[in-house]
């Protein structure tokens, strides 16, 4: 298992501190990256992945995701959870979905869906994209906090990529998938509330043992660039901004060419937070994945 401890030390936490870092946590999972693609095989593939999510050390939460990927089309599912300690303060829960296709060699989203639900409130986020432009958009119930943020315009809604496509990583065909191709990037994201670019560039390489995968990961570091519907004194936002430790490692999946994070490892305002593959397998899938519009 590669589970990495996060530095930086404990201690008592009230309730509510508690329940807001673990929630900031979570939520950081949920960030990705998007990328061009090579040609993907006839047949399907689907990967399967379980992370472990620790902050200061103590394990808060858990993940996992499904994807499914073929020479058309692409499907990704995407849950997690609280646990221990943590889900006795709050039963937060994250659901996201993203379908969508390939299109001039580039992830093109078509549908987005995300569920986030607490004791106190559930809230769900649905979009549909055509060629990277967002057509319809619904929060429901509706997102009222607007004040003192950065306007998200209408062209702030186009060349983007939702949050759960962005964890499929493509390599430009003739790259290997462990090595620069695999980093260097910028990665424009929308999630239905900020737009944002996580700019990756390559550090190095590193070598994983996981049940289902064991080999190498290309090392990222990244960087948080806001864009639009933050706010402008928000102080995470800041943080987040000027924060040089961010790291991803990628893992490659080599019949589709396209890597995924395996690890993600943050400073964040309540600590430092890592979430970590526990396990790692790419499977054949002979049915191609169906999208829903």
């Amino acid at each position: 298992m590669s589970r990495i401890s996060a530095q930086g030390s404990g201690g008592a936490l009230s309730a509510g501190r508690t329940r807001r870092r673990a929630v900031v946590v979570l939520r950081a999972g949920s960030l990705g990256a998007a990328f061009c693609l090579g040609a993907l095989p006839a047949s399907a593939d689907i990967l399967r992945a379980r992370y472990s999510v620790s902050l200061v050390g103590l394990h808060i939460g858990d993940a996992a995701a499904t994807s499914l990927l073929d020479r058309a089309r692409y499907r990704i599912d995407l849950d997690a959870k609280l646990t221990g300690l943590a889900a006795m303060i709050s039963n937060l829960k994250l659901a996201l979905a993203s379908t969508g296709g390939w299109r001039r060699g580039t992830v093109a989203p078509q549908t987005y869906a995300t569920t986030s639900a607490s004791s106190k409130e559930t809230r769900t986020v649905r979009m549909s994209l055509d060629a990277g432009t967002v057509r319809a958009l619904q929060i429901s119930p509706p997102f009222d906090d607007t004040v003192g943020r950065v306007p998200v315009t209408a062209a702030s809604k186009r060349n983007i990529l939702d949050p759960s496509s962005a964890l499929l990583m493509g390599v430009p065909a003739g790259q290997p998938l462990v090595g620069p191709a695999a980093c260097n990037r910028r990665l424009p994201i929308f999630d239905g509330y900020m737009r944002f670019d996580l700019a990756l560039s390559f550090v190095g390489v590193r070598q994983v043992a996981v049940k289902g995968y064991s080999g190498p990961v290309s090392v990222c570091s990244v960087r948080y660039i806001p864009i639009a519907g933050h706010k402008l004194d928000s102080r995470s936002t800041r943080f987040m901004a000027e924060n040089r430790e961010i790291e991803a490692w990628l893992a490659p999946v080599e019949r589709a060419r396209v890597v995924v994070p395996f690890r993600v490892a943050l400073k964040t305002l309540a600590g430092s937070a890592v979430i970590d593959a526990v396990e790692f397998s790419v499977e054949p899938q002979g049915p191609a994945p169906s999208v829903t519009n």
